[in-house]
């Protein structure tokens, strides 16, 4: 086991986090209606996405609205439900795949839009699903470190740019069953947008104390999931198989240091039925303990994780534990106790 597997936190606590869901809700059938010829041509059902996947619909933002925006949106959300003004983050982290250019960074937009301080340093995060939970990890050794107080974590994802894309490729006359299967985990995604802000614990008595956690990684497996804004091709039981494996392994190494067989909560990264139980099975969860969101957002990547925590932190109770469990694509899979 290496060092930097296991890493404690001492002084950061969650302040608040807070989700917002994209408007337009857009049905798994409403795929189903577009796809219909391509479906009938290759002998395939329809339903595949709600029966396999148990996905019924997503959202999309509106064309005009920009990912940057969105994260904004979020973001002043959480700041408002902290009580933090602005000029108090010493750190904003947009931890977003889906952004609109390479260069600038799109924190520095976010950074701009809420009124930040010049002294607030920013910048983008990047790690698949993964990276809202790395921006936890980051935010919580500068707070623990004393070079910040606040913190600032944003993330926003849109899926209508990628889908109507896959939907048009699918329709073309040439399109084959095998097309359909590795573009299948494409039209599983989401839209929506997330805001957490953690600050110093021995400052904010009422914050949820971030205690620490596990990372691992397994990057040999880096092709399993390939994608940009055109088009995402997932190898979908070989990413499920190798991000089991590794998720397992990493709860191992966890045991070493944590105390993690009376958990209340677990907010795992959401993409399907099949992912979900196939994660609970492996590493003996209590399903009862695992809300989730795919059935109606989708698979909202980086923001599935704090959206997910955001809708059922009322039914967190003062002085819950909540294991916070991702994977990303590539692999890398984290995991990351929170002290309610």
């Amino acid at each position: 086991m290496s060092g930097n597997s296991i890493y404690h936190f001492t002084n950061t606590a969650i302040l608040s986090v807070e989700a917002i869901e994209a408007p337009e809700v857009i049905t798994s059938s409403s795929f189903d209606d577009q796809l219909e010829p391509t479906l009938e041509r290759l002998g395939l059902r329809r339903g595949m996405l709600e029966q396999v996947a148990g996905i019924k619909e997503r959202r999309w933002w509106p064309p005009e609205v920009t990912y940057s925006e969105a994260a904004a949106q979020a973001g002043a959300k959480a700041l408002e439900t902290a009580g933090v003004s602005p000029d108090d983050i010493g750190l904003l982290i947009d931890t977003s795949v889906c952004r609109a250019r390479l260069e600038p960074s799109s924190a520095v937009f976010v950074h701009n839009e809420l009124g930040l301080p010049p002294s607030c340093l920013n910048f983008d995060l990047s790690n698949a699903c993964l990276g809202f939970v790395n921006g936890m990890h980051l935010a919580g050794m500068m707070i623990d470190s004393g070079q910040i107080d606040y913190a600032l974590i944003v993330d926003a994802e849109g899926s209508r740019t990628i889908q109507e894309r896959t939907i048009a490729r699918l329709q073309d006359p040439s399109t084959e069953a095998t097309d359909i299967l590795s573009d299948f985990a494409t039209l599983t995604l989401g839209s929506g947008a997330a805001g957490m802000v953690l600050g110093r614990a021995d400052r904010n008595p009422q914050g949820h104390v971030l205690v620490g956690g596990v990372g691992r990684a397994v990057t040999e497996h880096n092709q399993l999931c390939l994608g940009d804004m055109e088009r995402m091709v997932t190898d979908s039981r070989g990413l499920l198989i190798a991000g089991l494996d590794v998720a397992e392994v990493a709860m191992k190494e966890a045991d070493l240091e944590f105390e993690w067989d009376d958990i209340d909560h677990y907010i795992i990264h959401q993409v399907s039925t099949v992912h979900c139980d196939a994660l609970v099975q492996r590493l003996g969860l209590d399903a009862s303990k695992v809300p989730l969101t795919f059935p109606t957002l989708g698979n909202i990547g980086p923001a599935a994780i704090p959206i997910t925590l955001a809708m059922h932190q009322d039914k967190i109770e003062r002085g819950d534990k909540v294991l916070v469990m991702g994977m990303g694509s590539g692999i890398n899979a984290m995991a990351a106790e929170i002290r309610w």
